[in-house]
């Protein structure tokens, strides 16, 4: 017979313990039943027992990206079900062309599909790094994001045009204008371009290298009237960007490039953070810049800061797309689109937006900092329809009738468009 020991002797569950779990058994089984029977489903029971399994993910996930775009994995319910085409492009995911000197990449219609009519380039330069001289067959608008550089061209009549750049400054050469521009100390520059095409590409310039290196030298010699044997030495393929020395004083490059013709009458750069904000609430500031107070220029802006808990308001604007960069802080940005269509998406810095005209549409911070974001226009002047403006300036019955409201609420629409909220 097997020894009993502390080891292999199990007691008999007691008897008043046995009634105790069996009775648990029940009544949890008694609940479930009842509740299902409540509910009608299985499927329901699990929502009230809080197992909704629409609501989780368990399959592989690239959870930092997953954790950047939330409205995109659980959309809020205002989104249609019917596809809105993206409208989103992080810099991050673009190629970077690197050189001894600095760096570009682009965005285009080609990684952005909706990005019709307009195309972005990011570029840094080091101190002494050169954007080698060139133009564009499309105009070039730029925004500088840090650092400072110095820019050079000739406008239409061969005068020059030479002039230093900083944080927030503008500038704009419009299609076939030559230009150059280069880091200065003590750290160069980064700055964003925006072209008036979106099949653009930084790779499809004109370029000084490149000519040259395309040209006969019997057809240069004669073109400028020195010997042969002076360009035997020129590069044979681009420059693009190239390190060199760090410029000279402002002074001394436009007296250099002044020559007999002299200075440029025109102004190719403009210093935003000069200019009062063109409207401005307890939300946050809007600065308008087009051909009104930059006489250049052909691509309107607006440079936009929206405040923690603010809004950029609902709006849409009946001339151009508007093209998107996001400088600094998070943001959501709602789209409402043709055929009972909307879309939400979120932005972080260094990410392209992107609205086709006349799409109703708002962006707000959704981040504890301000969120700073330019909206380009492939036009001239910039235009804009505030939802709240469109409302208050129509029939009051007219608008309680639509949507059901009482006058008080009516009265309480702002009456003249508030550009960020809170008023």
């Amino acid at each position: 017979m097997e020894r009993m020991t502390k080891t292999n002797f199990k007691s008999p569950t007691p008897p008043q313990k046995r009634r105790k779990i069996i009775m648990s058994a029940l009544t949890r089984r008694s609940f479930i039943g009842t509740t299902a029977a409540a509910v009608g489903s299985f499927a329901a029971l699990q929502k009230v027992l809080g197992a909704d399994r629409s609501k989780t993910d368990p399959g592989p996930a690239n959870q930092p990206l997953d954790g950047q775009n939330p409205d995109s994995m659980w959309p809020p319910a205002t989104d249609s079900k019917s596809l809105v085409p993206t409208f989103k492009y992080p810099f991050s995911f673009a190629n970077k062309r690197t050189y001894e000197g600095g760096w570009s990449r682009e965005v285009t219609v080609r990684e952005l599909p909706v990005s019709k009519s307009m195309a972005g380039v990011n570029m840094r330069l080091t101190a002494g790094g050169v954007r080698e001289l060139h133009w564009h067959t499309s105009a070039e608008w730029a925004i500088m994001l840090y650092g400072t550089a110095r820019i050079t061209a000739i406008d239409e009549n061969g005068k020059s045009f030479v002039a230093d750049t900083k944080k927030n400054d503008l500038w704009f050469f419009p299609s076939g204008i030559p230009h150059s521009i280069q880091g200065l100390q003590p750290d160069g520059c980064e700055f964003l371009l925006v072209f008036d095409d979106g099949d653009f590409s930084e790779s499809e310039t004109v370029l000084l290298s490149d000519s040259i290196a395309h040209l006969p030298t019997e057809v240069l010699s004669k073109n400028f009237g020195v010997r042969e044997q002076a360009f035997q030495n020129v590069p044979k393929k681009e420059l693009f960007i190239f390190q060199t020395d760090v410029p000279p004083s402002l002074a001394e490059d436009q007296k250099s490039a002044a020559g007999a013709l002299g200075k440029s009458p025109k102004d190719f750069a403009f210093r935003t953070m000069e200019m009062r904000p063109t409207k401005q609430t307890k939300g946050g500031e809007v600065r308008i810049v087009d051909s009104r107070n930059f006489k250049v220029t052909t691509t309107a802006m607006a440079m936009v800061t929206v405040h923690p808990g603010g809004m950029r308001e609902l709006h849409w604007h009946p001339n151009a797309d508007e093209w998107q960069y996001y400088i600094a802080g998070k943001g959501r940005m709602t789209v409402v689109a043709t055929g009972n269509r909307a879309r939400t998406m979120d932005f972080q810095e260094g990410d392209v937006g992107y609205v086709q005209k006349t799409l109703l549409h708002y962006i707000e911070n959704t981040g504890d900092t301000d969120l700073m974001f330019i909206e380009m226009f492939k036009s001239d002047l910039y235009q804009e329809f505030s939802f709240s403006e469109w409302l208050a300036h129509t029939p009051a019955e007219l608008v309680m009738a639509h949507l059901n409201i009482d006058r008080a609420t009516y009265d309480a629409i702002p009456k003249l468009g508030i550009s960020v909220t809170p008023l």
